[in-house]
């Protein structure tokens, strides 16, 4: 189980925490992809955590998910989607009439704005199909770099790393880079593992930041890779404390996605409540 797996990381890692030595740039890379290995024993199951059927879905929630959880997407567009399923169908409506469907994401209007204006591009210059290249995806209306390769990683199979806030507070926290704008905290953090592994490391970050390495508060005491993280100590130490941080599956609620994938379910997670739901 992957709480034992924390507890048993952070006891020893208590009894033998030492201040952080500056290391080589192979002591970092192999430090890194350590670090990648033991969170995908934690979280095997690791996916986006966006609800899509298909890549306009998944381009259209990336946009919404902007400044809002994922949960509060998931349960908003199953009814986005229902009325407008297609680029065509979304281009063509009424503005007001999607802006009351999107008001639970909070800044409803210029999301509105940004779905049909990226559903109008792609009929007009797309034929009405999400494209698969990065330079045509960072043309659309609201698309910037970290939308097009969540798009590319999980809609199309093509390696990207996506830089949210969480990744970055964490590849900071490791002391993978001391980068701090997006583009090039993916460069650092791309030429320490193999392209192949970038959508998967993205997603194993991305768990790591949500469940356990807070932003505020992190659980240092029930963290697996304590032993590995420089920062360790900047939160709870004492693992029971420490345990009652832990946020989604692994403290017993259930994750962001309505529809998750059946390996998250064989592990043990539960599907988030639908909107309006106890």
């Amino acid at each position: 189980m992957a709480v034992s797996k924390a507890r048993k990381a952070a006891e020893a890692v208590t009894a033998v925490a030492k201040p952080w030595k500056p290391e080589s740039r192979t002591a970092l890379v192999r430090r890194a992809r350590r670090i990648n290995r033991e969170l995908a024993e934690v979280y095997p199951y690791a996916h986006p955590e966006l609800d899509f059927e298909n890549p306009f879905q998944l381009l259209v929630a990336t946009v919404l998910s902007a400044q809002t959880t994922d949960l509060r997407v998931n349960q908003t567009t199953p009814a986005l989607f229902a009325r407008y399923p297609t680029p065509e169908d979304l281009a063509a409506a009424d503005p007001e009439k999607v802006e009351e469907i999107l008001r639970p994401c909070g800044f409803f209007r210029a999301k509105t704005r940004s779905v049909i204006g990226l559903s109008k591009a792609l009929v007009e210059d797309f034929g009405g199909e999400v494209p698969g290249r990065l330079e045509d995806l960072v043309k659309l209306p609201g698309v910037g770099r970290k939308t097009a390769f969540v798009v590319l990683g999980n809609a199309f199979g093509r390696p990207g790393i996506t830089v949210d806030t969480h990744f970055q507070r964490l590849v900071r926290r490791w002391r993978w880079t001391e980068e701090t704008e997006p583009d090039k905290i993916e460069a650092a953090v791309g030429a320490l593992f193999p392209k192949n592994e970038w959508t998967d490391l993205s997603h194993h970050v991305i768990w790591h930041g949500r469940r356990i390495c807070h932003a505020r508060k992190p659980a240092c005491g029930a963290c697996p890779i304590a032993p590995l993280c420089p920062a360790y100590g900047e939160g709870e130490t004492d693992p029971e404390k420490a345990k009652k941080l832990l946020k989604y599956e692994k403290g017993g609620f259930p994750g962001q996605r309505l529809n998750p994938p059946q390996a998250y379910l064989d592990a043990g997670g539960r599907p988030a409540p639908p909107l309006g739901a106890a």
